[in-house]
């Protein structure tokens, strides 16, 4: 008689994961690197705690951004948009009129991080990827600010870009965070009755702040440079508010009218890998025009430098290529 098998979640041994031979020597160097280290999370209701978090990873995560920034050849102005800072960003040669196409950036950093010079120069690092004319909200964060201010910001300076771009010139594009954002913004915008850009560009998004995605668990501890759950960060974000609203988890919004055609990024190793292969499988089912690229054993956020990187930046440029008006 054969017994019958335990029932219950698998359970798997300790493990190391040895460095894929299946990648770029530039790649293979960067997963050969301790992965990324931070601070305890403060308590929801240490303000101060959350400020000096903040500042640290900022120094890090601005540190990362400027040796991958190293070379770009673009043009920065500091501008205001209604009271909301952005940074208007042009590469060499990039043309930036009114006529002309424009990149929308949502910078990353788990919706806390990110803020001032942080988003200046992710942003350069996107102009660099597109070669477009970007601009780039530095949205109000908490811990002094938490939803939904983040998102008030970036349908104001949405709104302002269609004042002086027809739709079909813009791009909204956005990472981590950013990508929930944007894929936020594009849902309150579009129940607000404005009219769509030309694309959506969602780099390894964190569209479902409940964390329920598989790879949370199978990719905790893998991936190199989201090394644990941030739902500290997202329960400040949220400030009291159910996640699973569509305009903090856009994962859970109604995608079946008047979406833009999407671009989804992700890697085998990236904790949000389940964020995004939902969030194309949602799109899809809704008849969404949707693209999903999974990159082998790349963390979240790509390697920094590698091929691989410069070959993700090569997709969303014939994506969006492909969906601009000639």
């Amino acid at each position: 008689m054969v017994d019958a098998p335990e029932t219950g979640s698998p359970e798997s041994p300790a493990r190391t994961f040895p460095v894929p031979t299946s990648v770029s020597p530039e790649a293979q160097q960067f997963l050969s690197m301790p992965a990324f280290g931070s601070a305890e999370y403060p308590e929801l209701d240490d303000v101060p705690g959350w400020v000096a978090y903040v500042e640290q990873a900022d120094a890090g995560l601005l540190m990362a951004m400027e040796l991958r920034n190293a070379g770009a050849n673009v043009t920065v102005a500091e501008l205001s948009v209604d009271g909301v800072p952005v940074f208007d960003v042009t590469p060499e040669g990039a043309p930036n009129g009114a006529d002309d196409p424009i990149y929308y950036d949502i910078h990353g950093g788990a919706l806390v991080m990110g803020a001032g010079p942080g988003c200046r120069a992710m942003a350069i690092g996107n102009a660099a990827g597109t070669r477009m004319h970007t601009l780039a909200v530095d949205y109000r964060m908490p811990p002094r600010h938490p939803y939904p201010a983040a998102l008030d910001d970036c349908l104001v300076v949405y709104r302002s870009l269609l004042e002086d771009h027809a739709p079909e010139t813009i791009v909204v594009g956005g990472g981590s965070a950013g990508g929930n954002l944007a894929a936020a913004l594009m849902l309150r915008a579009r129940d607000e009755g404005l009219p769509m850009p030309a694309a959506l560009v969602l780099m390894t998004p964190e569209v479902d702040l409940t964390e329920s995605g598989d790879s949370f668990q199978t990719n905790l501890g893998v991936d190199a440079v989201l090394t644990r759950s941030l739902m500290p960060a997202n329960l400040l974000y949220a400030g009291g508010h159910d996640l699973t609203d569509p305009y903090v988890s856009p994962l859970f919004g109604d995608f079946t009218a008047d979406f833009p055609p999407t671009f989804l990024q992700s890697g085998t190793r990236d904790l949000f890998l389940s964020n995004t292969v939902r969030m194309h499988r949602k799109l899809r089912a809704a008849g969404v025009d949707a693209e999903l690229h999974v990159f082998e054993a790349m963390p979240h956020g790509g390697f920094f430098g590698a091929p691989e990187d410069r070959e993700s930046s090569e997709e969303v440029r014939r994506f969006i290529a492909a969906h601009l008006k000639p």
